[in-house]
């Protein structure tokens, strides 16, 4: 009969172990999401490619290179690896409460001796010989065992919570692994663009000083007054101001290279020495329906855990309002003698349940508070998915209107071309004044710069857009954490 109120208990919480407190977590649909059918754009409605390694579209092994190198030591990255560590660590430490705790101790004592304790003994010589008696030495074992029985689900919703919360940083992880594959990219095309543009400057900057040696040589002969000369002049010096700044800005590109790639900032500068030409990708990428893209993108993936988390915490805190049963028991043991320590065992079990009566409505507060968060969080979720699709339609028009650019600027520069020579000729043969060929050069150079700018942009837009889909992981896989404690990682 001693044992009834436990098995009673016990009996409770096997009925009660199926019982989960709190909303179980559904996936939104995309019409809750503001998820339209199709894009706005035509490029939206094909199917979608393989992403996972964009960068070899570009067809340049150095690029390649560098996002390799980027993947493996970026900082950043390797930030993001332990971030996804701590965050299994957590789930192991609250699956850990799904089980009981085990606890085990041993100890030895010795006692004082007794107080007069002494004997006297007369030897066979007569000698009379005293002692003192020894106190008492005993040995004792325990084992305590303790379970908190999860009667309405909180620590499930607990692991729960936790497991999402682990999936959200794996995603978390892929996010700040391709916006680096990203940057690495594009600050790739700067550097070659600021090389490209160097190598206009210094052409610009030969034809002046031939347009300005010219100049002084019809001054000298009295053709035309040293207006020419000093507009040759001008015009020579602002060509030669410009170089300056483009090779900061080619440093800086190549700076940020060595960066992105865990080195220090000067280190890439002899093998990114060599001009090469601007990388030129596919005219087009198949976005896919938004769907695809939203599967592809880790930030989307990241928040919709993060949406389960927080409706697991609601059943977290809900349990908190109902009573809580604590089983446990402990075997003991004690002897004198070593050899008979167990031949005497004690033991006990024990139930006991609690219920908080009032706490100033504390923990109704934590479940509304749950609530709320749980509702910014579905607020945050369908954010990042309207901000995908902006991303998304953004990247496609940035490269429709940077191809349409460049083939503009193409023609612009073919006339330039030719009228700059024409007027090369014209001022030569005195047919000419030095201001239509000052005009003329300066809408060369304008044609040349615009359309290595359009360039650019085609390759920077095709990049964004590569980003934007979610490109630069494999999202067939939710990322883990690796198993052993280094922060290498690869994609």
């Amino acid at each position: 009969m001693a044992n009834r109120p436990l098995t009673l208990s016990l009996m409770l919480a096997l009925s009660l172990s199926a019982c989960a407190v709190g909303p179980d977590y559904h996936p939104r649909a995309a019409s809750e999401l503001g998820v339209p059918d199709a894009w706005s754009v035509s490029a939206g409605q094909k199917a979608q490619e393989d992403l996972s390694q964009w960068w070899t579209r570009f067809d340049d092994p150095m690029l390649g290179s560098l996002v390799q190198r980027a993947q493996a030591a970026n900082l950043d990255v390797a930030q993001a690896v332990v971030r996804l560590r701590q965050a299994r660590e957590a789930l192991v430490q609250q699956r850990a409460d799904l089980f009981p705790s085990l606890s085990a101790s041993g100890g030895v004592s010795h006692g004082e001796p007794l107080r007069g304790g002494t004997s006297t003994t007369t030897l066979p010589d007569g000698t009379v010989t005293s002692f003192s008696q020894g106190g008492n030495t005993s040995f004792s074992l325990g084992l305590d065992a303790s379970y908190q029985v999860d009667l309405f689900g909180g620590v499930r919703r607990g692991v729960e919570g936790a497991r999402a919360s682990y999936e959200a940083s794996g995603f978390d992880y892929a996010t700040v692994l391709i916006s680096v594959e990203a940057e690495t990219a594009r600050n790739y095309v700067l550097a070659r663009v600021a090389q490209a543009q160097i190598a206009n400057a210094r052409g610009n900057l030969a034809i002046s000083d031939d347009n300005l040696q010219i100049a002084g040589w019809r001054v000298q002969a009295g053709l035309v007054s040293s207006v020419d000369q000093e507009q040759a002049r001008a015009s020579r010096a602002q060509i030669a101001a410009s170089i300056p700044t483009l090779e900061a800005s080619y440093n800086s590109a190549v700076s940020r290279l060595g960066v992105l790639t865990g080195q220090a900032p000067g280190a890439l500068k002899a093998e990114m020495e060599a001009v090469k030409p601007i990388p030129k990708g596919p005219a087009e990428v198949a976005a896919g329906i938004p769907a695809d893209a939203l599967r592809q993108r880790p930030d989307v993936r990241a928040a919709e855990r993060n949406l389960a988390a927080a409706s697991a915490n609601i059943g977290v805190a809900t349990a908190q309002l109902y009573p809580s049963l604590s089983i446990g028991g402990s075997i003991d043991s004690g002897s004198s003698a070593l050899t008979s320590i167990l031949d005497t065992i004690t033991g006990r079990l024990f139930a006991n349940i609690a219920q908080t009566l009032f706490d100033g409505g504390r923990r109704a507060s934590q479940v509304r508070s749950a609530e709320a968060a749980a509702d910014g969080a579905f607020l945050a979720y369908k954010s990042t998915v309207l901000t995908s699709l902006e991303d998304i339609e953004n990247a496609i028009v940035a490269l429709q209107t940077a191809q349409r650019r460049q083939q503009e600027f193409t023609i612009a520069l073919d006339a330039s071309n030719n009228q700059a020579i024409l007027a090369r000729m014209q001022y030569r043969t005195g047919l000419t004044d030095f201001t239509t060929l000052n005009t003329a050069e300066a809408s060369l150079i304008s044609a040349r710069n615009g359309l290595l700018s359009a360039r650019s942009d085609e390759a920077t837009a095709l990049i964004q857009l590569y980003q934007a889909l979610g490109g630069g992981w494999d999202a067939s896989k939710t990322p883990t954490a690796p198993t052993t404690g280094s922060t290498a990682n690869g994609n």
